[in-house]
């Protein structure tokens, strides 16, 4: 090869296919989102308290006092909507595995690229649209001020 035929080859970085993934993923919550109604707090407390709905409180500790037994494997969720914007809180629900690779999170809404999945559930999510937005609706109201 020509020297000249190389020249600039460093200075190009091709966009890696994680960032092609996450920007993916965002246009695709951005459209489930829009399809789904405004999220309602109530209902998105009561999916993160319900055990056999989404678990969550089998590894996050939340400022919900009538559950007793909560986790302590994951961070604990009071104070979330302060650290977060309602789409990253909706992007960790999702899928955490764009933004963390090592998560033991579930993704709520990811069916594709996912392994030792129940013939049962495979290609279906565990969160519908409405109660991923359910969920971001509750989150989005645990604020610092009212941490343990």
């Amino acid at each position: 090869m020509p020297p000249s035929a190389d020249r600039g080859a460093d200075r190009v970085r091709p966009l890696g296919l994680t960032q092609i993934y996450r920007f993916l993923l965002a246009a695709l919550l951005t459209l489930n989102a829009a399809q789904a109604q405004e999220g309602n707090a109530e209902a998105g407390r009561a999916i993160v308290a319900n055990r056999q709905v989404g678990l969550c409180l089998l590894c996050h500790s939340a400022p919900i006092p009538e559950e007793r037994f909560q986790g302590n494997l994951a961070p604990d969720l009071a104070g979330v909507g302060d650290r977060y914007t309602r789409s990253e809180l909706r992007q960790r629900i999702a899928d955490s595995s764009a933004i963390n690779p090592s998560t033991i999170m579930p993704s709520y809404a990811k069916t594709a690229g996912l392994t030792r999945v129940a013939p049962a559930y495979r290609d279906k999510p565990i969160f519908t649209a409405q109660q991923i937005e359910d969920v971001v609706a509750y989150l989005a109201t645990l604020k610092a001020a009212e941490a343990k």
